[in-house]
């Protein structure tokens, strides 16, 4: 098993309250018209295989008369795909070195067990790491060997430089071919409007946009602990000084940061959740039934 994929973790989400119909009903935005393989008889057409595929689903006959690989699809009602965004900036590797889980442990939980949910149920995930630029791309993907590469990606996975969100959805936009959900897990350190500006290409095409704003309680109340040196995890920049001479300040920052986004999010009809890292992740699948 996965470092970020308990059994216990597993065992209750087997269990989940919301289970398959609020999946197909609230999570993924309803049942639609697809070319996916499923029950039907009704055949619709052939296309290449992709990896993440089920390799069982190759029409070898195909295969064997032009040696290239096909599936053989078919109509049927069934799910969007689910598709995974990870922050791995510098600044989700806070806090370092320390009993609590950083924020990028902290989502790498989240995304683990969101990815073994959306398998479980014959429903395809993605996953995309990110952090100034694209690190890392999983397209979608329903086998078990899908979730074992995304799993060992995950746990492989390492803060890295500087972010630039904007740039990372710009990339990764022409990477996703079908619409499906998009769930964002990062810290957010950047400009609301530049955010969703970059969002727009996707909820043009009728994705359903999920925003996880992941932060440690330290940031979030600027605890005081005296004389205290402060270094940008991504410019390497310091500054020392008493917390409580600018605590008002940075509250007030990161009250009106959120207000921003949460009122972007509301007017663009997206989701947007600020979760702290001390609060259980499961509390993240209620936002997707919402």
């Amino acid at each position: 098993m996965s470092r970020f994929l308990d059994p216990a973790d597993v065992r209750r989400l087997k269990n989940y309250e919301f289970g398959a119909k609020a999946m197909v009903e609230g999570y993924l935005a309803g049942r639609h018209r697809s070319h996916q393989r499923g029950s039907s008889i009704e055949f619709h057409e052939f296309r290449q295989y992709a990896p993440g595929d089920d390799p069982a689903r190759v029409d070898w006959r195909v295969f064997a008369r032009n040696d290239k690989l096909f599936l053989r699809t078919f109509e049927q009602e069934t799910n969007l795909e689910c598709h995974i965004f990870l922050d791995c900036s510098a600044s989700m590797g806070f806090p370092e070195q320390t009993d609590r889980l950083s924020k990028l442990e902290y989502a790498s939980f989240f995304s683990a067990a969101l990815a073994w949910w959306v398998i479980s149920k014959n429903d395809r995930v993605s996953l995309t790491l990110f952090d100034d630029g694209i690190r890392r791309f999983l397209p979608p993907g329903s086998t078990r060997k899908h979730l074992n590469d995304l799993l060992n990606t995950l746990e492989t996975n390492k803060p890295g430089s500087g972010t630039s969100l904007t740039t990372a959805l710009g990339r990764a936009h022409p990477l996703l071919r079908r619409k499906g959900t998009l769930v964002i897990l990062s810290d957010f350190f950047t400009a609301p409007a530049a955010l969703f500006a970059a969002l727009n290409p996707y909820l043009h095409r009728g994705f359903r946009v999920h925003l996880f704003h992941v932060l440690d309680p330290s940031e979030m109340s600027l605890d005081d602990r005296g004389l205290s040196r402060f270094v940008d995890m991504e410019t390497g920049d310091q500054l020392t000084l008493h917390p409580h001479a600018f605590r008002d300040a940075w509250r007030g920052e990161l009250l009106a940061h959120t207000r921003s986004l949460r009122a972007l999010a509301t007017a663009r009809r997206t989701d947007y959740a600020l979760t702290s890292t001390a609060d259980p992740y499961f509390a993240l699948f209620d936002r997707l039934r919402e």
